[in-house]
């Protein structure tokens, strides 16, 4: 396409010296501002003695502009996808759009997360150690203890934030997952989210996942009403938005840079593609899960992204041989494989489309791209078989393959919300052995990332194996901005940057590293590298229910890196001295970042009560609500759960019979709602999508004023039991009947409490969702109320919720 807006280099030297002084703020004519205090203090203003202005001259306009020559500045960094997954780095899957940067570029082979997403990301964008972040899980399993708060500090101010006033423009797109639970709500505070975090413009979902078919998603802090479009993909609309936001910002102010986050929620799961992109992939991984290991590591060899003589690391004992499965088995995991498969290819295709409208600017020769392909390894958390509903895992509920064979040609679309099995993950993440959440061993933490830049770096195709970290990138894109480090943000006192600088390592392939030192730890598991040794042990599988023994117990392991790639080789029996110092490091180091003290708790930790968090529902037993309130999450709604209850509803039946739904919670894959039906009230529950209760009266509601109450029962004895339901209308009995199951743990990662309708999927499909589940009549109020059902459920919760997690076999 032909470059149809002015570069920025072009536009200054447009600047005559009279409109420099005019209009082109802090110039050669002005003072350098001092930018190790944010925002760059305002120069006093003059005092004039003169009455007349036409015979005063005006004092250059203020104004802070990035400075001269500073990139434009892109991070595209994926989800859930690890080392041994793209054909860039010699896994199955095809990454066009990766391997062009990566020919331009140079790509680094020894690149660090965490293990887990929102301590990636909060590491990335601060430059610094996620518990230093307040982020030592993911905001969802927050504590009490230093180090786990879920609250970015304002010491630790984000990389958007220092470029934002530093004059660039910034934009975020996709993905947060870095706003604490309890403030995600119309009450705030909103100093945790993307426009309060350094980005002038958001568009994406706060969350750690979302239906892709049917998104919960923000425009800033503002609902975004999906459009009735059957073949709408968040990932195509995030593109879109990302796409106009870029040539709109360089249409209007060319010599600005900008400074993009693009964070897809793929290929986190759901895994959601559509049908064309899955058939291209049919028949691709039916060799299984070690052949794609063994062939992966073949092509990792032959590129050169590994070193000669690498070997494959064992598998996980719990994951079985692709010879000893079923036909059925096979079949199944085979076509979780091609969904996955096609949700990557899918999602950098659209990176793809974000690099073409950066090269319609005609300023792709200065703009510094980082392409981080994971925030993690792939996920396990598919457990044995996978799934085709992810809550089913957070509910207890085992999901047989049996069960799922008969979805095989519904995998990845709206009818599922689907993950594959942990089989999959460790074959991606060759040539190591574990996968997310393990951060004591690189199949969890290692992550292709390649860095592209014309104007900045010299080499093509090349690859770096140098040490490094996520929290590496925002101290790298300072240096490359000519931006020093601030001591100061917002009148706040700046805890230093703890990462390095990569730029050394663009064009000196046997630079010496200069990151010599990183701890890892997630739920327990936990390393420490230094200085080209990595001591780590693991503490829990993503599928173990708990740890395998007390911290105090855990047995180490102990791996040269640098003649051991894959860390095949444990040497922790050979050299115990070097082991215990090693251990001892990694205490330094989890001392020095708020690592302790260590919680391995997981699902546990997403009760606020049990994980000692802020809860803004904590304590009330009941919530009145109205018309118009809708996108409550789970953390920011009575809970319901495990309880008897009382929903109260007064509406206004219009003339010709009501229609659509009063309240709903969660929606095709869990959730509940009360409704109105061709004038007829009534409940329904939905059980993971697996099971429906439905509770309706046997005639329609008159028009006019009325008032619904349904009460629940609930059966006691412990979580996730059923209980008997009951409706009224104006007090008077109107059905009853048994609901068998409930949801102990979770509705939806993403699915909201609405009332008046049903927002992204239906809980009840007769009723329908978005508009068209938009309540026709008038919903004054709403009050729920919930009981404890017996104290013996009561005291069961701490117990239950342990073992809510899938076992491993």
């Amino acid at each position: 396409m032909e470059n149809f807006m002015p570069n920025r280099s072009s536009f200054l030297n447009t600047c005559s010296l009279g409109l420099i002084l005019a209009v082109c703020p802090l110039s050669a004519a002005a003072a350098e501002p001092d930018r190790t205090h944010l925002p760059v203090a305002e120069p006093e203003r003059p005092v004039y003695t003169e009455l007349d202005a036409r015979n005063a001259s005006p004092p250059p306009r203020f104004e802070v502009t990035a400075p001269d020559d500073a990139p434009n500045v892109v991070i595209f960094l994926i989800d859930d996808v690890g080392f041994g997954a793209a054909d860039t780095f010699g896994g199955p899957i095809a990454t066009p759009t990766l391997s062009d940067l990566a020919q331009g570029g140079v790509s680094f082979n020894n690149f660090h997360t965490t293990a887990l997403c929102s301590p990636t990301r909060n590491a990335l964008k601060t430059g610094r150690n996620h518990h230093t972040a307040e982020t030592g899980s993911i905001m969802e399993t927050a504590t009490a203890f230093p180090g786990n708060t879920g609250r970015l500090p304002n010491s630790v101010a984000p990389l958007a934030e220092m470029l934002r006033l530093n004059g660039f423009s910034t934009g975020a797109f996709g993905k947060w997952h870095e706003t604490a639970p309890w403030e995600a709500s119309i009450s705030g505070p909103m100093d945790r989210w993307p426009t309060h975090q350094g980005f002038d413009k958001f568009y994406g979902f706060i969350g750690g996942e979302t239906n892709q078919w049917a998104p919960f998603i923000y425009d800033g802090v503002h609902q975004v009403e999906l459009p009735e479009d059957p073949d709408y993909h968040f990932l195509t609309d995030m593109t879109d938005q990302a796409v106009s936001w870029i040539k709109y910002q360089q249409a209007l102010t060319p010599d600005r840079p900008f400074f993009v986050y693009f964070a897809p929620g793929a290929t986190h799961a759901p895994h959601h593609v559509p049908k064309d992109r899955i058939a291209r992939w049919k028949g691709r991984f039916d060799q299984g899960w070690d052949a794609i290991r063994e062939e992966t590591l073949a092509r990792q060899i032959e590129l050169g992204v590994v070193p000669e003589g690498t070997k494959l690391a064992g598998k996980p004992e719990a994951i079985k041989d692709w010879d000893a499965l079923s036909d059925d088995e096979r079949r199944l995991f085979a076509r979780q494989a091609e969904v996955f498969a096609a949700f990557l290819e899918m999602t950098d295709h659209e990176i793809g489309r974000v690099v073409q409208a950066i090269e319609e600017t005609g300023d792709m020769e200065n703009t510094l791209i980082f392409y981080v392909l994971g925030d993690n390894g792939t996920s396990a958390e598919g457990g044995m078989n996978g799934m085709f509903n992810e809550m089913t895992y957070f509910n207890g509920v085992q999901e047989q393959v049996s069960d799922l064979l008969g979805l095989l040609d519904k995998w990845g679309g709206p009818e599922t919300y689907p993950h594959m099995a942990a089989g999959w993950a460790v074959a991606l993440n060759a040539p190591f052995m574990w996968t997310k959440q393990v951060a004591s061993n690189y199949g969890g933490t290692r992550n292709p990332m390649v860095v592209h830049w014309p104007a900045g770096i010299a080499s093509k195709d090349a690859i770096r194996s140098q040490f490094h970290h996520v929290i590496d990138v925002a101290p790298t894109i300072l240096e490359a901005a000519g931006l020093p480090e601030p001591k100061s943000v917002n009148g706040t006192p700046q805890v230093p940057m703890e990462g390095v600088s990569m730029i050394y390592a663009f064009d000196e392939a046997d630079a010496a590293d200069r990151h010599t030192t990183q701890y890892f730890e997630m739920f327990g598991n936990r390393a420490i590298y230094h200085e080209g040794w990595l001591a780590g042990t693991i503490h829990k599988a993503p599928w173990e229910p708990k740890p395998r023994r007390p911290l105090q117990e855990d047995v180490w392991e102990l791996y040269d890196t640098r003649s051991d790639f894959s860390l095949a080789n444990d040497l922790a029996a050979d050299h115990p001295d070097r082991l215990a110092e090693l251990q001892a490091v990694f205490m330094t180091e989890a001392e020095k970042y708020h690592v302790l003290p260590i919680d391995d708790r997981t699902v546990v930790r997403v009760n606020p009560a049990l994980a000692g968090r802020p809860d803004l529902m904590g304590g009330r037993t009941s919530l009145t609500l109205a018309e118009g309130m809708t996108g409550m999450s789970e953390n920011v709604f009575l809970n319901i759960k495990n309880k008897s209850k009382t929903i109260t509803a007064e509406v206004e039946i219009p003339e010709g019979g009501g229609q659509g739904t009063i309240i709903a919670q969660g929606g095709r894959f869990g959730g509940w709602t009360l409704y109105v039906d061709e004038g007829v009230p009534g409940y329904h529950y939905n059980f993971l999508g697996l099971e429906h209760f439905t509770i309706e009266a046997a005639r329609p509601i008159k028009s006019g004023r009325a008032t619904l109450r349904f009460e629940f029962s609930y059966d006691g004895g412990g979580l996730g039991k059923g209980g008997t339901g009951t409706l009224y209308v104006d007090g008077k009995e109107v059905g009853q009947g048994r609901i068998g199951r409930t949801q102990p743990a979770i509705f939806s990662a993403d699915e909201t409490a609405d009332v008046g309708i049903d927002l992204a999927t239906p809980v009840y499909e007769p009723v329908g969702s978005e508009a068209g589940s938009r309540f026709n009549g008038e919903v004054s109020k709403i009050t729920i109320e919930v009981h404890e059902a017996d104290v013996a459920a009561d005291a069961s919760v701490v117990k239950s919720l342990q073992q809510v997690a899938r076992a491993t076999e």
